[in-house]
């Protein structure tokens, strides 16, 4: 599967860099340096509600037909925090018809968004619906994105990017609108024409693996497989502490500067944490991690895994920095066939190839 990350992240040195954080046998210990606050779910199960009741109806429609062929491709917008309007695409196998399939809700990373159809046509080419998120008010640096922001509550001052964005207080911040549109991709998914609801799977690299975790949370009653690489916005409170690339430098770099904010920020970190989350999933999970990896320091990777309680997958890279190898691919759709399934119809007859 193709991972999607910041495209500056992709052009960094193959080798890496050297170990930096905890040693191996500390990381098999390690756990989320934060506390959970208190009543969480609730604090949680409000937002959803909200966003719930301040929903309209999703839109398909077809998008280029002409081009795609016999993939399947529909231009998707949904409701996500606030009512407002989030993009993504909806891909189908070719072939597959109205068969309710498996689908993988895919999530991507940070300063990425939703791109152009032809990036995700990897899982329905095996058999799986798609659908991608758009994530709101990123797009531009990697993968183009349609879909802005609209932040809440009072303003403020905010670090160059999106993760200081209304930091003092937790439910005006942005990673909580990014996470609720998360969700809200599992339960839209759930209800389009051609899901198998009980087949839904959830996936994602860097950010997207850090939403992909957070929606398995949230949402457990929909979200059957979990799978997140090199995650993202976890052990936040270490994270941005120790974390010496961007985005988690954003944080950092931030409170140096406003050091009244210190506290605020860092009880509304805890509100999105995705290692305090993984707690609540239910799902089958294969989380990857690299222990050269600068931008999500592996120990904060650890703290989530340590978290899940269903079963689950460590894919270890002793060498890997923030992109898993391309053999991962291959992991991760032996886990998907194991745990969501085939698309349950009759493959076509192939042509048997000879040479003379």
């Amino acid at each position: 599967m193709a991972k999607h990350f910041p495209s500056r992240w992709q052009t960094r040195s193959d080798t890496g860099m050297p170990q930096f954080d905890l040693p191996p046998a500390e990381l098999e210990t390690h756990r989320v340096t934060a506390e959970e606050p208190p009543g969480l779910d609730q604090w949680w199960s409000d937002r959803l509600d909200a966003a719930r009741t301040a929903a309209t109806p999703p839109a398909l429609r077809r998008y280029r037909p002409d081009e795609y062929g016999a993939l399947t491709a529909y231009d998707l917008e949904f409701s996500g925090a606030g009512g407002d309007r989030v993009r993504g695409w909806y891909l189908r196998p070719p072939g597959s018809g109205t068969t309710p399939l498996p689908t993988v809700v895919t999530y991507i990373g940070y300063g990425g968004a939703r791109g152009l159809p032809w990036e995700h046509a990897l899982l329905p080419a095996v058999g799986y619906a798609v659908v991608v998120m758009d994530n709101r008010g990123q797009g531009g640096r990697s993968m183009v994105g349609s879909t802005g922001d609209r932040p809440t509550g009072p303003g403020g001052s905010e670090y160059p990017g999106v993760m200081t964005r209304g930091i003092a207080d937790p439910e005006h911040y942005y990673v909580t609108r990014l996470i609720t549109d998360a969700v809200r991709a599992v339960e839209v998914t759930a209800g389009l024409p051609g899901v198998d609801p009980e087949r839904i799977a959830v996936r994602g690299g860097s950010q997207g693996g850090g939403l992909a975790l957070a929606a398995a949370a949230l949402a457990p009653d929909l979200v059957r497989v979990c799978q997140a690489d090199v995650p993202f916005l976890c052990d936040l409170a270490r994270a941005v502490t120790i974390g010496s690339e961007h985005p988690y430098l954003e944080i950092s770099e931030f409170l140096s500067r406003h050091d009244d904010l210190v506290p605020a920020a860092l009880r509304t970190l805890t509100y999105v944490d995705c290692a305090l989350l993984a707690r609540r999933i239910t799902a089958p999970t294969l989380v990857s991690v690299g222990l050269m990896d600068t931008v999500c320091p592996p120990s904060t990777v650890y703290a989530a895994y340590h978290e899940i309680a269903a079963p689950k997958e460590l894919a270890v890279f002793p060498f890997g920095w923030h992109v898993p190898p391309a053999g991962h691919t291959e992991r991760q759709l032996a886990h998907l066939r194991r745990f969501l399934g085939d698309q349950g119809t009759e493959p076509a007859p192939e042509a048997v190839l000879t040479t003379p």
